[in-house]
């Protein structure tokens, strides 16, 4: 049964966390499962994602930001997403459009209508069937991933984290919003606790969600 399921979140959220104990939870259920990132995901978005979290590219407007998320998407939508669906799998993915629409619409600003319009060229009909919204209050996800850049010593992905807590707490807001108009779709998390914790909220939400899949 092909499924599609974004993680969205502020960053610290535990998102990263969250897709692999859930994607291992499906294969022990053995479910053919694909975890995948954006931006990124194959190797020509992996390249866009370097732009675009590198700390050093600061002086990226908000623009050619929104229109470099677009052209990433595009690319992973056709090189692996879609193709992962049309083979039945599960699809777990780290971010997809609700993340341009809560960072650069109601984080940056930009016209929200103009960014609908780029995640339906990049995305077309390849939507998520569930989406799962790890909430947490920014300062504290905040603080979470600025510990993890500074102990990783894995490629620079920190420009987000430079932004100040009030642009945290409107991506936190923006995705509220969202969840509020696509309560099917979206369902909040509290992504408070132990991994434990988060990861039983996770799965009585998906696994409710595959019973209700299986008899439609």
């Amino acid at each position: 049964m092909p499924l599609f399921i974004s993680f969205e979140g502020i960053e610290g959220s535990g998102k990263t966390t969250q897709i692999q104990l859930l994607a291992n939870q499906l294969e022990s259920l053995g479910y053919d499962v694909l975890i995948t990132r954006e931006p990124g995901g194959c190797p020509i978005a992996d390249q866009i994602r370097h732009i675009l979290l590198h700390p050093d590219n600061d002086r990226l407007v908000p623009d050619a930001e929104l229109l470099l998320y677009a052209a990433a998407r595009a690319q992973h939508v056709a090189e692996v997403i879609s193709p992962a669906l049309e083979q039945g799998k599960i699809v777990l993915c780290d971010r997809y459009c609700d993340a341009t629409l809560a960072y650069q619409g109601y984080a940056r600003g930009l016209d929200l209508q103009l960014v609908h319009q780029l995640n339906d060229l990049a995305a077309g009909t390849c939507r998520p069937h569930l989406t799962l919204l790890l909430d947490m209050h920014p300062d504290q996800g905040l603080h979470r991933a600025q510990s993890r850049n500074a102990a990783t010593s894995g490629p620079a992905e920190g420009r987000f984290e430079q932004e100040s807590l009030k642009f945290h707490s409107k991506v936190r807001e923006g995705y509220l919003v969202l969840a509020q108009q696509e309560p099917l779709r979206i369902k909040v998390i509290d992504a408070t606790g132990t991994h434990e914790q988060v990861a039983t909220r996770i799965w009585q939400t998906t696994s409710s969600f595959l019973s209700r899949s299986r008899n439609a």
